[in-house]
């Protein structure tokens, strides 16, 4: 069974109706995909979608449920070759009419709460802002094409032996260190004893 979806907003929050979700669906068109994609560093935005609900949470208060789901190309972190993901994630925010006290932290720093679904209310609820930052956050860091292997840099200076990851082992070095400084440590203490 379908839902039916409403407009695209964006949703003055004095027009939603406490009674009743309201329902939102939003595709936005080529143009507006691809300056989307630009806006993030994507090579294509090739399908979009964002659809939901905006319902009342207590008085004053407002949810926005929704399903993100996107199709987005970003260049190969190794080869820069095209590489397409598939991104279809829930997506909420709560809107509070007054923003939970943070704990004051070191010279008057407030820290933020751990709930990072939550936010200001403002006087409009923007569903498209919400899909730009909800694709931002959800797109892969690190995309890869398939096969595609970072190999191994090596840097030095003229006429010196290269150091490769082998050679760095921090763990191997600190036993042997620990080792050496329980030798002479007990070394230390027999002589004292005798």
């Amino acid at each position: 069974m379908t839902t039916p979806q409403g407009p695209a907003g964006p949703f003055p929050v004095s027009d939603l109706s406490n009674a009743a979700p309201t329902p939102f669906e939003t595709q936005p068109d080529a143009d507006a995909r691809a300056e989307l994609a630009d806006a993030l560093g994507l090579l294509a935005l090739r399908k979009l979608r964002f659809s939901g609900t905006i319902a009342a949470e207590g008085k004053r208060d407002w949810r926005l449920d929704g399903k993100l789901g996107a199709t987005v190309v970003q260049p190969c972190v190794v080869t820069l070759d095209p590489v397409t993901t598939r991104i279809d994630v829930p997506v909420t925010r709560r809107f509070l009419a007054e923003m939970p006290q943070g704990a004051e932290g070191d010279e008057g720093e407030i820290e933020m709460a751990e709930d990072d679904s939550i936010e200001p209310l403002p006087r409009v609820i923007d569903v498209s802002a919400v899909m730009a930052e909800a694709l931002a956050l959800h797109l892969p860091l690190y995309p890869r094409s398939g096969g595609a292997d970072l190999g191994e840099a090596v840097f030095t200076e003229p006429g010196l032996a290269p150091m490769r990851d082998e050679d760095a082992k921090p763990f191997a070095g600190l036993a042997g260190l620990r080792d050496t400084l329980t030798g002479r440590s007990d070394d230390a203490g027999d002589g004292e004893d005798q």
